[in-house]
């Protein structure tokens, strides 16, 4: 998927998810609960806390 795309998903400008990506910003929160849902993941997984891709249930 381009930046563009994903940018457009999040509402937010291609080039702040590039700067994401490179790693001159830090993503915020609300921007990893939108990401760890689009890819049916958890957090921890995309920060690389864990090895486990799924998501954990829900309380």
């Amino acid at each position: 998927m381009s930046q563009a795309k994903m940018a457009e998903i999040l509402k937010i400008h291609q080039t702040t998810y590039s700067d994401y990506e490179l790693g001159y910003l830090n993503v915020p929160i609300p921007v990893l609960k939108q990401l760890a849902e689009f890819f049916d993941t958890s957090i921890d997984y995309i920060l690389d806390f864990t090895n486990e891709p799924r998501p954990y249930p829900r309380a």
